[in-house]
């Protein structure tokens, strides 16, 4: 892992060890499947191995992919960054791609958004949700990445701790 790499994820994180667990995961990605960010594979390709690579660190919670439940209801998010209303009460069903956190109690630690840079979407709807997610949901950190895909040499464009 580059230095430059490590310190992009480390500035600005709330947490070192998080920030830590989470820069030796994006090296093992780079390292071990670039391939899947040099055809600009589908993220959810992606995700699972970033997912992967995480659970390792974080041997004493659950590491997992587009998780959808909230104990044993479905995830959902009211209002900016969940439903597309704001004055929506019902709520929207929300699948995070990636989570750390211990399933069937409310301990979230971490939520993760992965985006390619050959996404067409803004990242400020990623950005809105993990922030919903944080104060609706209690997950103690979120964290915004943007990929540089469909490349000879695959990079971390963006990163944003919420």
């Amino acid at each position: 892992m580059t230095v430059s790499l490590r310190n992009a994820i480390l500035e600005g994180a709330p947490d070192g060890a998080v920030a830590a667990a989470v820069s030796s995961a994006v090296a093992e990605l780079f390292e071990r499947d670039a391939f899947l960010l040099q055809v600009d594979a589908n993220e959810r390709s992606i995700t699972h191995c970033l997912a992967v690579h995480l659970a390792s660190s974080f041997s004493d919670w659950n590491v997992d992919c587009e998780y959808n439940r909230d104990g044993f209801d479905p995830k959902m998010l009211y209002g900016p960054g969940g439903a597309e209303n704001p004055n929506e009460t019902n709520g929207s069903r929300v699948y995070p791609d990636i989570i750390v956190h211990h399933r069937g109690k409310p301990e979230n630690l971490l939520v993760i958004e992965v985006k390619k840079s050959t996404s067409n979407r803004a990242d400020d709807a990623d950005i809105a949700k993990l922030q919903a997610l944080r104060q609706q949901l209690g997950y103690q950190y979120g964290l915004f990445l943007r990929f540089g895909s469909g490349t000879a040499t695959p990079t971390l464009e963006k990163i944003v701790w919420t």
